[in-house]
Formats: structure tokens, sequence, C-alpha cells
């Protein structure tokens, strides 16, 4: 079902070898541009139209009454329930400790700079309601924009046929716990657009006022709305398809493995589930109990095109050096590493969404309940960018005084500088202030 690729004595480069899931984004752009100005020029009532063209059913209103997500939260499996408080709590605990302080630096007598952070005063959360049902995702963008000090949340998710028009109710029970009230039943590239410039109604009401800044996970219309808009808003990242590396030695139980692997095949169908190991025994183990457990899990047939696809692979290479080598080169969106030394190998990994370490850490754990954030950054953007957090939803701003006496110090220095460049007004800024 999933290639296994031999490289030992490979003298390959590391990046020649491996699998990638494609999104080209391009290839939406002439389908999403027309829907983002129709929304533009449209409002409101653009917004619920192209919901009833894309999603089936229009729905009563763009705002979800709060009478609805009470009624939603009071239907709510206390299973649910309990396991969603669980979550909170465990979000709220780890995204506080990512909260940075201001500080303030003297860099002469009489001059002062102090480094601010300051939160992002609007921001929209976007919810996907596609194959699946995301409260986890809820959580995962609502908890560091509420520890980062956001003053205004809007969360936007599909409407949903059997629901009435309305989001899953599930969602909405999520946005509930959180205190989350403005939450609007729209999905994909108009809810992006919703978000940027926002709507209007025909009377000229602001309905849902735009925002600064729009996070969340979505399909390729989505991520291509968001490239879309980026300059108007800012953005998170421009979510690719999930993927997972395992990278484990001879010590890895191969059903946990193979476990690991089909977890997050069951996404999406473009998902990517690598292994890389330098032991040809775990990896002909793993093959087995992928093909065993594949075929009785729920979504076997998603499953099986994803592992089947090219953005999935076994690798097995000469060493665990080349094995860290190559995981690093990967930047995976989540790297599980079980190996006999996995503290030291963890340290020696720097490109990575999130690093699981262990038999008793799978990415399952990330998504729900350990505490970390779901969003992460995918397609080996891992190099360059970090997952959702709290320093997302801030932006560091600087404060200076100088007096007398410290501007005086470095006065000519910046004449120096000013006339250097050309700049002689720079210059007679500061001069002036002595004469």
């Amino acid at each position: 079902m999933i290639t296994l690729r031999d490289l030992r004595g490979s003298t390959a480069d590391v990046d020649s070898v491996l699998p990638r899931a494609a999104q080209d984004v391009s290839a939406t752009v002439d389908t999403v541009a027309p829907i983002l100005e129709t929304v533009r020029t449209g409002g409101a009532e653009a917004v619920l139209a192209l919901g009833e063209q894309f999603d089936g059913v229009r729905p009563p209103a763009l705002r979800v009454p709060e009478s609805v997500q009470d009624e939603a939260l009071e239907g709510l499996d206390p299973e649910i329930r309990a396991a969603l408080d669980e979550l909170i709590r465990r979000a709220r605990a780890v995204h506080a400790a990512q909260l940075p302080q201001d500080s303030t630096v003297a860099p002469g007598d009489d001059a002062q700079v102090t480094n601010r952070w300051v939160p992002v005063r609007r921001v929209g959360l976007y919810v996907p309601g596609g194959q699946a049902v995301y409260p986890s995702s809820v959580v995962m963008n609502a908890v560091p924009a509420q520890v980062a000090g956001v003053e205004s949340l809007a969360i936007a998710s599909p409407p949903q046929p059997e629901f009435g028009g309305w989001p899953h109710p599930t969602v909405l029970a999520a946005a509930r716990l959180l205190g989350v009230d403005e939450v609007y039943a729209v999905g994909g590239a108009q809810a992006v657009a919703m978000f940027a410039y926002g709507a209007r109604d025909d009377a000229g009401a602001q309905v849902c006022p735009p925002v600064s800044l729009i996070t969340g996970p979505g399909n390729i219309f989505v991520a291509t709305a968001k490239r879309a808009v980026q300059g108007v808003v800012g953005i998170d990242a421009e979510a690719g398809p999930t993927e997972i590396m395992v990278l484990a030695d001879e010590t890895a139980d191969p059903a946990l493995v193979a476990a690991d692997l089909i977890s997050q095949a069951e996404h999406d169908e473009l998902a990517a589930s690598v292994l890389v190991t330098d032991s040809m025994p775990l990896a002909e183990a793993v093959l087995a109990e992928v093909e065993a457990q594949a075929a009785t899990t729920r979504h076997v047939e998603r499953v099986k095109e994803a592992l089947t696809g090219t953005q999935s692979s076994v690798l097995v290479v000469d060493s665990i050096d080349r094995a860290l080598a190559v995981a690093d080169a990967y930047g995976a969106e989540h790297l599980e590493i079980m190996t006999a030394d996995q503290q030291a190998h963890a340290a020696r990994i720097t490109n990575a969404g999130a690093i699981f370490l262990g038999s008793w850490t799978p990415v399952s754990l990330g998504d729900y309940c350990a505490g970390s954030n779901h969003v992460l950054p995918t397609g080996g953007a891992s190099a360059y960018s970090s997952g959702l957090n709290v320093t997302s939803f801030m932006r560091s701003q600087q404060v200076i005084h100088y007096g007398r006496e410290g501007l005086g110090q470095v006065a000519g220095h910046v004449t120096t500088l000013a006339a250097a460049e050309g700049l002689t007004a720079h210059g007679d800024a500061v001069d002036v202030r002595f004469r």
C-alpha cells in the first residue's frame, strides 16, 4: 500500500528523496478571485448566496443567534464537553507561558527604548467543516488569541444542510464554551473575503466588520483566498495538506508507527505519511501493520489513497544520522521520534512544526489534549515559520524616549549617517533642536 524506498548506499542529495504532497494554489486563483470580488462589492447578501451555491444551503442569517449557540451547548454530549473543557484548560496553561514580557533598555544616558507587545485588535478565526467536524480547531485558534488579549474575535464555519443552515452544533458549543459569541455561518473563500472586507446588509448596516488578521486551516480554496487578501489583512499561513513523519530505529513498535501513519492519512487524500528509519526489519514490519490496520479503519478508502500517493513513503537509510538529516530537510508539520535516544535526537532537529517524543506521545494527542497547538506549518514551511501561538496574535512595538542630553550624545552620529545617505534634512531635524 505504502511505497518502500531503500536508500541505503544512496549518495543523492537529501532534498531529492523527500516525498511531498502537491498543492498549487495558483490553479485555483481563477475560481477564487471572482468570489472575493463578489463579496467585496455585494456584502452580506453575496455571502449568503455563495453559501447556498457552494454548501447547498442558505443560512437563515449570516450571524448565528446566541440562542442557537446556547441550544448547541445545552445539547452537547457530556463526555464531549468534558473533553473540550480539559483541552481548553491545558491549552490555556501552555499558551499562557508563551506570553512575551515588555522590556525597557537604556542604550545611553537620558535615553530609553521600551519593547512592548500589543495584541491585534480584531481577528477572524476560520473553522473548516468539510470531511470532519473540528471543535478542536475552535480551541486551537481562540485560546492563544484570548491569552494574547485580542479584544474582538469572530468565528466563521460553513453552514450545514442537516443543521438548518447553521454550522455544526459541536463547533457552536465549543465557541460558546470559550465565550466567543460572534459566529458566522459561512465557509470557504467567501468567509475569508467577509473577514477581509467586512460585510454590510442591503441597508448599509455592518453585519460583519472587517478584521486585522485571519487564522485557521482550510481547503485549497481557503488557502488561495488567504494568499489573495494578504496585505489587506494579515494571515497566519497557507496551510497545505497535513503531514506526519516518524523517525524510528529498531526499538520502535511497528504497530504504533503504523497506527500513527494511518491516523494522519484519514484527514485527506493528499495527507502525507512518511517513515524514515535505519532498520529494514522495522520498515517491513510497519508495511505489514499498515496493510492490516488500514483494512479495518473507518475511512479506509481515503486512507488508502493517501498512503498510496507519491507524498507517502517508507524511507530506509544507512544510519540514524542520515535519518535525522532527512527529517530536518523535510521539516514535517508533525515529527514523531521513536528511537532509543529520542531526547538527544530531538535536540538535533531544527525544522519541524511540533515534535512528539516516544511511544506514548502520538500526534493524536497533540491534535486534542496535549495543550500544544495543532495549527502548524506544512510543506516545509517549518524552516521559516512557527505554529500558531500567542505571538501570532501580537505585534512587537517600540516606544522611544530621549532627552536633550541623550540626543546630544548621538547627534553627531545621526547627522554623519544622514549625510552619508544623502538625506541632509534628517540631520537638520537633529541640529535644529540645539540652535
